[in-house]
């Protein structure tokens, strides 16, 4: 693992409070007096993020603004779809009309438009070999949204939680695959599927991890980070510095607030989807954070009525290739390379740890996913998941039954589980 970054970071952080609007006032005022008098461009979350994103926009507002030519925000999409003008408005707390409010440009990522990327650089095979400790062995071009170079600063501004693919969120993660192109996000999403979710998701500075940083070191501008642990009835922290280390801090916080440890397994766990997962794609958290502490043979219920959708951007593709362990692919690699990496590592991260056996063509699970959504049962069997119906499940009849082995998870997607040593 590299050295921890050497950076002044400043900012406050709680196990046991939260920071109320002087102290995250106060942190704000530190990072605008770095920026001051600089064109500034904020990379911000998108809906799929618990974010008190309302009160940082004002605080943003309130006090760099005055300080600074230039202030516009960019939501860093990765490729999740592109946000309406009432979703940025629900998503800021101020209306936005025609993607501004005021003098502020709310923008997307147009991650599906080539022209929207400038090239940074190539990080050649031998460096991506050492960085993956061999796991791929490639040159990867590292592309960013160009609308970077008309600004003089790029500022992150959003959460750290456990993920599935990098270890914890945020930091540099808002440049790749926040506003990068298809390249380098398929490169480290399959890179994390290799290594695994079951492994990565909330294990600090992982390979992944180490790429990101690595291409983040050829952005060709000055780069901070507002990174916040966020619960959901406040913020426990926040911390500004460069966007590593930045996210060091909070990733530090979020292994205290954000992972719960289990005294033993659970045979069933009910993972209720709150509404800003609105997909499968987004919805898997559920999955994601409850595999850990699930028994061999046992179940997740990813539980969201609302959901109707396998993915609103991928959903032709992740069709074709349905949910399978790695090594469904891995063994099969002529048949799935053309695919999109970051495809065949949501599918492998839905699916969870399992064998497949090239000469018989038997896949084994270690858990069964089950959907409990508006999506058909004949269309999950398609795609190789469970089917149950959403209208059969009583929430309440989910409730305190640990003893019995079944765990619900009413807020599912952002704390993981974790079994104790």
């Amino acid at each position: 693992m590299p050295a921890e970054s050497t950076s002044i970071v400043v900012g406050k952080g709680f196990t046991e409070r939260y920071l109320d609007v002087v102290e995250l006032r106060e942190i704000v005022e530190h990072g605008s007096a770095e920026l001051k008098g600089q064109r500034v461009l904020v990379l911000i979350p998108d809906g799929t993020r618990t974010m008190p994103m309302p009160l940082m926009f004002d605080l943003l507002e309130q006090v760099l603004r005055p300080q600074v030519p230039e202030l516009d925000y960019l939501v860093a999409l990765g490729t999740h779809a592109p946000m309406s003008d009432k979703q940025l408005s629900r998503l800021l707390g101020r209306p936005v009309v025609n993607g501004r409010i005021g003098q502020a440009k709310i923008l997307n990522h147009r991650w599906g438009d080539p022209a929207t990327f400038t090239r940074l650089g190539v990080i050649p095979a031998s460096e991506m070999a050492a960085l993956t400790h061999g796991k791929l062995s490639q040159d990867v071009a590292v592309d960013l949204n160009r609308l970077i170079l008309d600004y003089d600063h790029i500022v992150v501004c959003g959460p750290v939680f456990p993920h599935e693919v990098v270890g914890f969120s945020g930091g540099n993660k808002y440049f790749f695959p926040g506003i990068g192109g298809p390249d380098l996000i398929n490169l480290t999403h399959w890179l994390g599927a290799l290594i695994t979710s079951y492994e990565l998701i909330g294990s600090g500075y992982t390979p992944v991890r180490a790429v990101i940083d690595r291409a983040a070191s050829l952005i060709p501008r000055p780069t901070s980070c507002f990174a916040l642990v966020v619960m959901r009835d406040g913020v426990s922290g926040m911390f500004f510095g460069d966007p590593r280390g930045a996210w060091e801090q909070a990733a530090k916080l979020s292994a205290q607030k954000h992972i719960v440890y289990v005294e033993r397994p659970f045979w069933r766990v009910l993972a209720v989807m709150p509404t800003l997962y609105d997909d499968i794609w987004t919805a898997a958290k559920g999955m994601y954070k409850t595999e850990p502490i699930v028994a061999d043979g046992g179940e997740v219920i990813v539980y969201g009525p609302h959901i109707s959708e396998i993915s609103y951007t991928h959903g032709k593709l992740i069709e074709e290739v349905g949910y399978h362990c790695r090594d469904y692919f891995v063994k099969q690699w002529e048949r799935f390379k053309h695919y999109p990496g970051g495809v065949l590592a949501h599918s492998t991260h839905l699916k969870g740890l399992g064998s497949f056996d090239a000469e018989t063509g038997k896949e084994t699970s270690r858990v069964q996913v089950t959907l409990a959504t508006a999506i058909p049962e004949e269309r999950c069997r398609r795609v190789n998941l469970g089917y149950m119906d959403p209208k059969s499940i009583r929430l309440e009849q989910w409730q305190f039954r640990e003893a019995e082995g079944i765990l619900f998870v009413p807020r599912a997607g952002e704390v993981l589980y974790r079994l104790k040593r």
